[in-house]
């Protein structure tokens, strides 16, 4: 398919996207809470003519571009919700809803792949097969994705190879990142209760401190990655909030810790959390105290087949140029849940970057703010993966 094609499509429907992005990121919604957003895109994909499923695992919508021709079926990807945010930036379009926030830039994502289905709606007769639209809620919490293919999106008919993008702050605007194999890692959860004997501060010998074990258990964690692992197969520990204890003279009974595991290998995934209750029962149980661990896993490591990324790299190349179309030297440490769906078929996702000159942009933040001719490069980018993946035999 033509890239020149694509890109006065894209450029036709660049002023509709801007003002559903611009509405999206105005009226952010939580996650498993895309009412409003699922019933725009709905509207939206109804308004030209393209075949719709709605209130798929709760919020989910999924249009479908069945083109002129037999062929295979494709599936493109975006995530629809918020978060608990509260933006501090200036823009005209900021948010309306106190403390939450299009931090993220999943009005991007959604904006992006509505107007990838204006244009392939209209380039329909150059579409040998079927085009899926996945509108997913809850990307940020409970892994939509997953509740969305476990309904059936991937059927019917079967889908061959999906392609996903994610706006990314690490990349200067006008870029694209791919990468083959493991790009980003599961973001599992843990949450440990520390049980001692509080007491008095002054008479610390006639209690159990949880205090001075939670020192010892953060210290002792560092060292699974760091002493306990091979160096060169990755994997993050972090205990990311420790609470407990409520003034300056009391030690308490317990003290609570919350963090995340990341890796990118089954074996790591289970590994990490066996080392875990090991230092733990170690460390109580010289202290005289005790402990409860959980561990919540949640996506997978996202995995991108080599195939699929190949034909990415060549689509970005198309609409961008080679010189804006880079291989990523590394993974990183985020979650995805895109990751549901490559465990499942052909897939590969891609990084579009929106940081401008050397400075990145920090996700989640309320200063969070990327421009709008950045969905011009996504939308593209996607329409072209999805019918080179299309025509190719």
């Amino acid at each position: 398919m033509c890239s020149d094609e694509i890109k006065r499509c894209i450029e036709k429907y660049y002023p509709k996207g801007v003002a559903i992005r611009h509405h999206l990121h105005q009226y952010p919604e939580l996650s498993e809470q895309e009412v409003e957003t699922a019933r725009l895109v709905v509207d939206t994909l109804k308004e030209y003519g393209i075949e719709t499923r709605q209130g798929i695992a709760g919020n989910g919508v999924l249009g479908i571009i069945r083109g002129k021709q037999p062929g295979k079926t494709v599936l493109l990807r975006a995530d629809m919700d918020a978060l608990e945010v509260n933006e501090a930036t200036d823009v005209a379009y900021k948010s309306k809803r106190p403390g939450i926030m299009h931090a993220c830039g999943h009005d991007g994502h959604t904006a992006g792949l509505l107007m990838a289905a204006m244009a392939l709606s209209e380039l329909k007769a150059h579409i040998p097969g079927t085009i899926k639209l996945m509108f997913q809620p809850a990307e940020e919490t409970v892994g939509g994705a997953q509740r969305m293919i476990q309904a059936g999106i991937l059927e019917n008919p079967q889908v061959d190879a999906a392609f996903g993008c994610h706006l990314w702050g690490q990349i200067p605007e006008g870029m694209v990142w791919v990468k083959s194999g493991p790009v980003m890692a599961s973001p599992d959860e843990f949450r440990i209760i520390l049980k001692g004997r509080g007491g008095h501060g002054g008479l610390p010998h006639l209690g159990v401190d949880p205090v001075v074990m939670a020192a010892e258990v953060i210290l002792q964690f560092q060292t699974i990655v760091s002493r306990r692992r091979n160096p060169l197969d990755p994997a993050v520990v972090s205990i990311c909030m420790i609470q407990g204890g409520e003034t300056h003279n009391v030690i308490p009974g317990e003290v609570q810790m919350i963090g995340t595991i990341r890796t990118f290998s089954k074996e790591l995934r289970d590994f990490i959390p066996q080392e875990m209750e090991r230092i733990l029962q170690g460390i109580t149980l010289a202290a005289g105290g005790s402990y409860t661990l959980e561990v919540c896993k949640r996506f997978p490591p996202l995995i991108n087949d080599p195939a699929a990324t190949g034909i990415v790299r060549e689509a970005a190349k198309k609409i961008l140029g080679p010189e804006k179309v880079r291989d990523a030297a590394e993974a990183n440490m985020a979650g995805e849940d895109f990751a549901y769906i490559a465990e499942k078929v052909k897939a590969s996702f891609f990084f579009v970057g929106i940081a401008k000159g050397e400075t990145p942009l920090i996700h989640h933040s309320p200063y969070f703010q990327w421009d709008d001719p950045v969905l011009i490069t996504a939308a593209s980018c996607l329409c072209q993966a999805a019918l080179d993946f299309l025509h190719t035999p």
